[in-house]
C-alpha cells in the first residue's frame, strides 16, 4: 500500500487518471465518480470516468455526465485509457468482477489502483485503500477523501458538491437508513452551503420516472407482489417478457423492492427478475437481518446487511423456489 504522503505527491502534479465504477452505476457510483472527477480535473489532472455498463437516465443530469465513457459502447478507447493511465480510482466495489471485461483489463495494468469502498470483503488489488463499512455511501468517502485526506476542503466546489450530495442522499434512502448518523447530516449540511440545491437534486433522481416504470410498478404491485405472512417476507418477481412488454430499460426497476418493503410487519423483501443472461435478485431488509448473508451463500453475491443483490444461472421459477427454500433457516430472525 502506498502511504498518504506519497499519494499527495502523485496528485501533485498532472496524471492521467482513469475513474471506474460499478457494474449498473447507482446514484452513489455516478455520484462519487463525478464528485471526484470534478475534483481531479480542479487539480489540472487529464481524467477519464469510465462506466462498465450504462446507468439510469435519471442520473444523466449530474454535472460533466457528457464526459462519461460507456465501456460497452466504447470498448477500444476504454481499453486504451486504461492502459495509458497512471491511477485507476475504483469507487464503490471492491472485486474487479464487478465491473465485468473491464476489471481484468485493471488487473493487468501497472497503474496504480486506489480503491474508496464502503462494502465488505474487499478483493486486494488495490494500491491505495480508502476503505469503511459504515460509511453509508462511497460519495462520504470521497468527501472525507477530498477533506480529510487530501486535506483540500476548499476544493469542494458546486460540482463537487452536487455530485457527493446525491451518492450519498440515494445511498442513505434519503437519510432515513441507520447508516445516516448525524456525521453524514453534518456532511450533508456542509454540501448544502458549498452549493448542493437538495431540493432540487431530490426532485431530479426521485420525480423524474418515465410513464412506462410508473405502469410497470403499478403492475408488479397489482399482480407480482407475494406476501409470505409465515416468514414476514414479500416478493415481487418479473419476467423477461413483462420487462419487453413495459418496454423497462435500466434503472426503470430501481427501488421497487422497497415498496414491498414498506408493507407492514415485512422485514425481508426480495425483487427477483429474469434479465438476458441471468435471473437477479435485490434484497432489503430491517434491523439486523442479514441480507447480504442469504445473497452470498446462495445467489453468488453480497451487498450491506440491509442491502444486497445476486444472481442465479437457473430459471426464474427455480430461483424464486430457491429463496423460498432459504427462508426457514431464517425463520425464527424474520419473525423476532
Amino acid at each position: 500500500m502506498i502511504s498518504i504522503p506519497e499519494l499527495k505527491k502523485l496528485l501533485s502534479t498532472p496524471q492521467q487518471i482513469v475513474i471506474t465504477t460499478h457494474h449498473k452505476p447507482d446514484g452513489d457510483a455516478m455520484g462519487s465518480s463525478l464528485g471526484l472527477y470534478a475534483y481531479l480535473v480542479q487539480k489540472g489532472h487529464h481524467v477519464s470516468l469510465i462506466t462498465p455498463t450504462d446507468y439510469p437516465e435519471f442520473l444523466h443530469w449530474l454535472p460533466n455526465n457528457s464526459d462519461v465513457i460507456v465501456y460497452t459502447e466504447q470498448q477500444e478507447q476504454s481499453i486504451n485509457l486504461v492502459n495509458e493511465a497512471a491511477l485507476i480510482f475504483c469507487l464503490d466495489f471492491n472485486t474487479l468482477s464487478r465491473i465485468n471485461e473491464l476489471g481484468e483489463h485493471i488487473r493487468k495494468t501497472s497503474a496504480i489502483k486506489l480503491m474508496i469502498d464502503h462494502h465488505l470483503e474487499p478483493e486486494d488489488f488495490d494500491d491505495y485503500r480508502h476503505w469503511d463499512i459504515n460509511a453509508c455511501a462511497a460519495a462520504q468517502l470521497v468527501y472525507d477523501f477530498i477533506v480529510n485526506v487530501m486535506e483540500e476542503p476548499e476544493k469542494v466546489n458546486k460540482d463537487v458538491a452536487t455530485c457527493l450530495y446525491t451518492g450519498i442522499m440515494t445511498d442513505s434512502g434519503s437519510f432515513r437508513f441507520p447508516s445516516a448518523t448525524s456525521a453524514v447530516y453534518r456532511i450533508a449540511a456542509d454540501l448544502i452551503d458549498l452549493g448542493a440545491e437538495h431540493w432540487r437534486i431530490h426532485q431530479l433522481v426521485y420525480d423524474n420516472v418515465s410513464e412506462n416504470r410508473l405502469k410497470f410498478l403499478g403492475y408488479c404491485l397489482s399482480n407480482k407482489l407475494e406476501i409470505l405472512r409465515d416468514y414476514n417476507t414479500a416478493i415481487i418477481s418479473a419476467t423477461k417478457e413483462e420487462l419487453e412488454r413495459y418496454q423497462i430499460v435500466t434503472g426503470d426497476t430501481e427501488g421497487i423492492v422497497n415498496y414491498a418493503l414498506s408493507i407492514n410487519g415485512i422485514k425481508l423483501a426480495a425483487f427477483i427478475i429474469e434479465r438476458t443472461d441471468r435471473v437477479k435478485l435485490s434484497l432489503r431488509s430491517t434491523g439486523d437481518f442479514p441480507a447480504n448473508e442469504i445473497c452470498k451463500k446462495y445467489f453468488q453475491g453480497g451487498g450491506h446487511r440491509n442491502a444486497a443483490g445476486g444472481a442465479s444461472d437457473k430459471s426464474l421459477e427455480e430461483t424464486l423456489a430457491d429463496f423460498k427454500a432459504v427462508l426457514p433457516e431464517y425463520k425464527t430472525q424474520l419473525l423476532q
